[in-house]
């Protein structure tokens, strides 16, 4: 399969995986889902690498470590988000990470950029950068304030920490590359890191009774989750990152229709310009990024 088609599945795997998720919270807490998630993707993981003759022992433990805290925080806050607000604002405020990213990109030439007076040099700041950021965050505006009730406006703030976060992760990915983790071992311990927390979180909340319909929804949450992690991995291994990145946002897309379809989510053309901003602003970024740095580039949408 190409990697544009790649793309295309893992968006609408990952959006499908989100409709599993806000229905599965009407019966588990969010730290109870990410642990099903997590125990599904370690096994299906480690089957993959005992099939390709692979390892799952590493010589940087401390920096899959940092990765998994930042990436399941990311998660738990993502779920927690998904269970509570229209399902295509969760996701969009989920993609903003690219956005993130290029704050945190301004922040290090900002900080590289002082000179001895104590006077940050302007040369060391993209204003394009800026440009996309305060576009970003203006969609954001726009769809939090149409789509969400007052007493929702904590989800929404969960939501936006999550994509936060998923950048963080997004940068440890990156460095775990460049020294040569295979992603499949990434991809390991991240889930293994997300079935200890939502371990935690079921011995302090205490575990859940199942229905057929529980768990046929955490399973379904756990199998789309890795099949579309590791589509968009192989995506970004033999395509174009920018192309990729691009075919990525479908993701919103496809969020965006469940969530009419399914939840009577409302349609407002404040939430889709919202939308359609930070969709523009992520690929702005992702493309300056990709100029400035390009070796930098995200390994996949979930964290």
């Amino acid at each position: 399969m190409s990697a544009p088609m790649l793309m295309v599945a893992a968006a609408f795997l990952f959006a499908t995986m989100g409709v599993c998720v806000k229905l599965a919270s009407a019966y588990y807490p969010a730290g109870e889902i990410v642990f099903y998630r997590g125990l599904i993707g370690a096994l299906f993981i480690a089957g993959v690498a005992r099939a390709r003759g692979g390892t799952l022992r590493t010589p940087v433990p401390m920096m899959h470590l940092w990765r998994s805290v930042v990436g399941v925080a990311s998660l738990v806050l993502w779920f927690y988000a998904l269970g509570n607000l229209p399902l295509a604002t969760a996701m969009t405020l989920n993609y903003m990470s690219s956005i993130w990213m290029a704050m945190f990109l301004i922040g290090g030439a900002v900080l590289v950029s002082f000179n001895g007076s104590g006077q940050p040099a302007s040369h060391g700041i993209d204003g394009r950068l800026v440009i996309t950021i305060v576009l970003g965050f203006v969609g954001v505006a726009l769809v939090l304030r149409p789509t969400m009730d007052s007493h929702q406006l904590w989800y929404g703030v969960a939501g936006l920490i999550s994509g936060m976060l998923a950048a963080m992760a997004y940068l440890q990915v990156t460095a775990l590359g460049r020294i040569g983790e295979p992603e499949y071992r990434v991809v390991f311990y991240f889930s293994l890191g997300s079935c200890t927390v939502g371990a935690a979180s079921m011995v302090v909340n205490g575990l859940h009774g199942h229905t057929w319909q529980g768990f046929a929804l955490l399973v379904a949450t756990g199998l789309l989750a890795t099949s579309a992690q590791m589509m968009m991995t192989r995506a970004y291994a033999i395509g174009h990152a920018l192309t990729n990145a691009s075919l990525q946002y479908l993701g919103i897309a496809f969020a965006f229709g469940y969530g009419v379809l399914l939840f009577d989510d409302p349609v407002t053309w404040m939430a889709l310009g919202g939308m359609l901003l930070i969709v523009g602003a992520g690929l702005g970024a992702t493309l300056l990024r990709a100029r400035q740095a390009p070796a930098v580039s995200n390994n996949s949408v979930e964290t």
